[in-house]
């Protein structure tokens, strides 16, 4: 379908300012600028800054709590890691999606803030992800999430990072993981990365340079950081994957979610008509992202209940 209207708006809106050539610090605050001027909240939800062990230091981290609770056995969990290229984003630029994941889901949501590049070069994000989702486990009971209904999703890098986790926890604690307009293969050339290489918020000249600034470790391919070039995919947790029909990292998600039924592993995959990358987190200015954000939530939530193995995304026409 064609773009929505919103989108389109909010196109004409970013080329006015385009940010070719901007540097990372004016990057990292134009983002956090967009998050507040799409003021994407859930105000029924509680929020507390938790600090957790790193393996080079302390992680900030946030806890978000929907009003209610599942009582004495705890809520099911969430494990988030923002977008942002693994080089912009935080706690601040996704806690409205937080919030909506929290109260949509029913679910206990704890937010992430691993190092970014290029200050911290990879690995040192999925070490920090690994570590994080190592102690979240370990500690669910005092979050008051229940140990055997805790999942782990992300956003655009960050989906990418749950999705590694994934593999490399393989058999453990993860329920289920939630993916959300994933990248799973920075060095993949499938159509989607074509036809929508600039012009559709996420452009491919910012996708090779947040590559470039991930440092050495991320210059040839490897699953760590494109989980979809991960040779076995069998044993993995349940999977929720959202794309969008114009963003660039579309196919790579589609691809993932084929790969992942084909390996026997419960996957959905929904592609959401008319929208683009980053839809789910710009709130006012794309009224439709935020139904469809509820809906991607109680979906998860429902999946980590064990209520469904089918998606139940209602139609937002």
């Amino acid at each position: 379908m064609p773009l929505d209207p919103h989108v389109s708006r909010f196109l004409d809106m970013m080329a006015l300012g385009s940010s070719d050539g901007i540097a990372l610090d004016a990057r990292r605050e134009a983002i956090r600028g967009l998050a507040r001027l799409a003021g994407l909240t859930a105000e029924s939800v509680g929020g507390c800054d938790l600090v957790l062990p790193g393996p080079a230091g302390p992680l900030g981290a946030r806890l978000y709590a929907p009003e209610g609770g599942e009582g004495s056995e705890g809520s099911p969990g969430l494990i988030y890691l923002h977008g942002g290229g693994l080089v912009t984003g935080d706690l601040d630029t996704h806690d409205g999606i937080c919030r909506v994941l929290a109260e949509g889901g029913s679910v206990r949501v704890v937010s992430i803030d691993y190092r970014l590049a290029p200050e911290h070069p990879f690995p040192a994000a999925l070490d920090d992800a690994l570590a994080a989702a190592d102690w979240v486990a370990a500690h669910a009971d005092e979050l008051g999430i229940d140990p055997a209904r805790l999942g782990i999703g992300g956003d655009s890098a960050g989906a990418g990072l749950a999705a590694r986790v994934c593999q490399e926890r393989r058999g453990g604690t993860i329920r289920a993981q939630l993916l959300i307009c994933p990248v799973l293969d920075v060095h993949g050339a499938p159509a989607s990365r074509r036809d929508f290489a600039r012009g559709y918020f996420l452009d491919e000249a910012t996708i090779q340079g947040d590559l470039a600034a991930c440092g050495p470790a991320a210059a040839a391919p490897s699953p760590r950081l494109s989980p979809l070039r991960e040779a076995d995919l069998a044993g993995l947790p349940p999977a929720r994957i959202h794309t969008a029909e114009y963003d660039p990292v579309r196919d790579e998600g589609a691809a993932y979610a084929a790969r992942l039924q084909r390996a026997g592993v419960g996957a959905a995959h929904t592609c959401h008509a008319g929208m683009i990358h980053f839809f789910y987190g710009l709130g006012r200015l794309v009224p439709r992202g935020r139904p469809i954000l509820s809906d991607i939530a109680r979906d998860f939530g429902e999946c980590l209940r064990g209520a469904s193995s089918q998606p139940v995304l209602a139609a937002h026409p």
